[in-house]
């Protein structure tokens, strides 16, 4: 993500946008040392594939600096942020039809926790995170929306409310019945807790 994150702020070098002021520059590149991580997580959490996950970040930090002149009316920058991100992880989805995960190796290096465990183990414990991933697939959309923007990003309800555009209220009903839905599931498909 390193590498990301300065090819993103190697964007904002002051000879690359020459319209742009010194101080909204930095402001970007602040924004971007910030919370391109966050962003990646939500981007990822939805796409599944982390160099789709990183295209989208990419492409919200543009429509960032397309809108830019905005940055000053913003009350919450981190809920704008991953509100630019889910749109367009949502548009990229829409446009791309469902197609089967990739079984591409780099992704599986960011699940797998670098610790000391025996490969097999890992393998395993990869494995069944995946299948837990497969059955939050299988919630609906507005449930899976809610709960992965909960648990991935761990935004509070309200900033949830903001981002999908709804009431509080019918945030946390949507997190109940995606976790009640996700726990027949689990239990349906036998997988411990």
């Amino acid at each position: 993500m390193s590498s990301f994150t300065g090819q993103i702020a190697g964007w904002m070098a002051p000879g690359f946008l020459p319209a742009m002021t010194v101080d909204t520059t930095d402001t970007i590149t602040a924004l971007v040392a910030e919370y391109s991580a966050a962003l990646y997580r939500v981007a990822y959490s939805v796409m599944r594939n982390s160099a789709e996950a990183e295209d989208a970040v990419q492409e919200a930090f543009l429509r960032v600096l397309k809108h830019r002149e905005k940055l000053t009316e913003i009350r919450d920058v981190r809920v704008w942020l991953v509100r630019i991100t889910w749109n367009v992880v949502l548009d990229r989805k829409r446009r791309s039809k469902t197609r089967p995960e990739s079984d591409d190796i780099a992704d599986f290096v960011r699940v797998l926790p670098s610790t000391d465990r025996r490969a097999d183990d890992e393998v395993i414990s990869s494995q069944e995170h995946a299948r837990i991933l497969a059955l939050i697939d299988r919630l609906p959309a507005k449930e899976r929306e809610a709960l992965l923007l909960s648990a991935v990003e761990e935004l509070s309800t309200a900033q949830i409310a903001a981002v999908l555009k709804t009431t509080e209220s019918s945030v946390r009903s949507r997190i109940f019945r995606a976790r009640r839905e996700l726990s027949a599931l689990l239990e349906e498909e036998g997988v411990s807790r």
